[in-house]
């Protein structure tokens, strides 16, 4: 049952957070009739996008956008060679099930886990300021794309 809460409030909140980031799109924001450059989602979603760029989270030296090109939007490559999908619609896919956790996983646990494992770094604590603003700037380049939880990378 502490699961299928987990799951739930998952969902939930990474459905919250592309129904912002798609109120923002289009020009209001939660609380008025428009979006100012300095809202707090527009904040956070510019925020993301210099963790994703800049941000090693004290790890081996490499960033987000060093195996996801394009600020995640192109595809993108491993350092041993292997393509990666790009995330253009990673915040309307997740929550998902993945085979190598063997369970199910958001949207923020998949960023922690692929800043711990393949940055090899401190990935921001759940519901912290830095993971909010990741998981809003990836929900920005994902503003368009069918919700589709459970789907395949694009």
């Amino acid at each position: 049952m502490t699961t299928l809460r987990t799951l739930t409030a998952g969902v939930a909140a990474g459905a919250a957070v592309l129904l912002l980031v798609a109120s923002v799109a289009a020009g209001a924001d939660a609380d008025s009739d428009s979006a100012a450059p300095g809202d707090p989602l527009t904040q956070a979603v510019a925020r993301g996008q210099t963790l994703f760029s800049l941000e090693t989270f004290g790890g081996n030296g490499n960033t987000c956008e060093t195996c996801h090109s394009g600020g995640g939007k192109l595809p993108g490559m491993l350092p041993d060679g292997r393509q990666l999908p790009s995330l253009i619609n990673a915040a309307a896919i997740f929550p998902r099930f993945s085979r190598g956790a063997g369970a199910v996983v958001t949207l923020e646990g998949q960023v922690r886990q692929c800043i711990r494992g393949g940055l090899g770094g401190s990935p921001p604590p759940a519901g912290s300021p830095d993971l909010v603003a990741l998981t809003a700037y990836l929900g920005s380049i994902a503003l368009g794309q069918a919700v589709d939880i459970g789907g395949a990378p694009k």
